[in-house]
């Protein structure tokens, strides 16, 4: 029988972001768990093994190199000689040097046969200091990396900044890796089930976890569905943070027994500058196209033309709230919300490394997935971190679980799908250079006829 693959967790974050200290506190806690733990350092004279507390644990340090390149070799042939061990390790802890690119870490476990079948790579945590981090990415090609491959993101230091500045710090961040948990903590001190155990690269235990892990992003921040008569209703919105506002009112497809609402058609409509522009007093007919509101005084009505009574679905590229938004009937009496959620927008992006969340139902054709897939990743993979996603395949009845790191990636089947209303593709990138349209354009062509 074969052994179950020993659980494995990837340390990382800039120079002085704090990894030391976690590491220290996941060492001396009261677990229980036999942890050998892996350390890196860049230069002639290892200096971190040092200022690590001497626990039952095993320590070793690899020097005069960096972990993503020179000593890989090293790394294997510790991880190798570790799963020889009689007695089992609970779990295997690696901490990079601040300088390294995470990626040919995870792609450690990729690659390798031995290392594949006796590990699993748990997770990517990246602490960040929440002081400095923001000079880091506009000049560190490798801070940037290390927030797009993490799986879990520390904002540590916390009590160097303020509140608002770390409210715009996490949005940045977010705006480079929508997929991966944030938490904020002072000294690196966060419960260990933040940073172990958590299954991370695991997609079917995360997404079971927490069925929003993939949420993608959407080119609107709200969406709110209403029954509407035939006839004109009133869109009234006041001066707000932008001149301008896109937004799309379209009938309503479908709803799941959660009651959440199709929103794909809405999605494949970009937010940009093909909207039709809208001014105060225009009329706007219900219907699939996107309009721009141009927004000039402190009130501003625009009239919305309903050809047949139903449910109808509003999304706006902002929350209706910054506007004071109110939607109403020919008497002036506001339409009762039947739903609405809040989305994570995408209308805003950072300079360099931006993560993409494409969702959409139907079942794909195998074949032509593994073909865009693999055409994409040898074309582009240089420039995609990570890709991640839960998909749905003609022809089986279970979830198809996806990883990727640049232009390596596994795919494997795990549980079945609840319903057939459940199944859904989601799906994530995280990199540089990518083209939303393309490739939403790419996977949609991978459908099944």
């Amino acid at each position: 029988m074969s052994k179950t693959p020993i659980p494995v967790t990837v340390l990382t974050g800039f120079l002085g972001s704090g990894k030391t200290t976690l590491l220290n506190r996941i060492l001396t806690a009261q677990h229980g768990k036999k942890i050998a733990v892996i350390e890196n350092e860049f230069g002639e004279v290892g200096i971190d093994h040092q200022l690590v507390i001497q626990a039952d644990e095993e320590i070793f340090s690899m020097n005069n190199g960096c972990i993503c390149c020179t000593v890989r070799g090293d790394l294997i042939r510790i991880l190798n000689r570790l799963s020889k061990r009689e007695e089992r390790l609970d779990a295997v802890l690696i901490e990079t040097t601040g300088l390294a690119d995470p990626g040919p870490v995870a792609q450690t476990f990729f690659t390798d046969a031995e290392v594949r079948e006796a590990y699993r790579l748990d997770a990517i945590v990246t602490l960040v200091d929440a002081r400095h981090i923001d000079e880091r990415l506009d000049d560190s090609d490798e801070a940037c990396k290390q927030i797009a491959f993490a799986d879990v993101i520390l904002l540590n230091k916390t009590d160097l900044v303020s509140t608002v500045e770390l409210d715009v710090l996490e949005k940045r961040l977010r705006r480079m890796n929508s997929a991966a948990k944030y938490h904020r903590a002072q000294h690196a001190d966060v419960s260990l089930e933040c940073v172990l155990g958590l299954g991370g690269f695991n997609l079917s235990r995360a997404s079971e976890m927490d069925p929003q892990f993939l949420e993608p992003e959407y080119p609107f921040e709200w969406g709110g569905m209403y029954q509407l008569s035939a006839g004109t209703s009133y869109l009234t919105l006041a001066a707000g943070p932008d001149p301008e506002m896109d937004f799309v009112i379209l009938p309503v497809r479908g709803i799941d027994k959660t009651e959440r609402v199709d929103v794909s058609e809405a999605a494949a409509l970009q937010f940009s500058n093909d909207a039709i522009l809208v001014y105060p007093g225009d009329s706007i007919e219900a219907g699939g196209e996107l309009r721009r509101l141009v927004l000039p005084g402190e009130t501003n009505l625009f009239s919305i033309r309903i050809k047949e009574g139903g449910l109808y679905a509003l999304f706006t590229q902002h929350h209706p709230a910054e506007f004071k938004t109110r939607f109403t009937n020919a008497s002036a009496i506001a339409h009762e919300l039947c739903w609405s959620q809040a989305f994570k927008p995408d209308h805003e992006h950072d300079e360099a490394v931006t993560s993409v969340g494409i969702s959409m139902p139907g079942d794909l054709d195998g074949r032509k997935f593994n073909d865009w897939l693999a055409e994409l990743l040898r074309t582009k993979g240089k420039d995609i971190f990570r890709s991640k996603g839960v998909l749905a395949v003609r022809g089986s009845d279970k979830r198809l679980v996806f990883q990727g790191v640049h232009m390596l990636f596994d795919g494997r089947f795990d549980r079945p799908w609840g319903s057939a209303e459940s199944r859904q593709n989601s799906f994530v990138f995280i990199g540089r250079n990518l083209d939303r349209a393309e490739l939403r354009e790419g996977f949609e062509s991978c459908l099944a006829n």
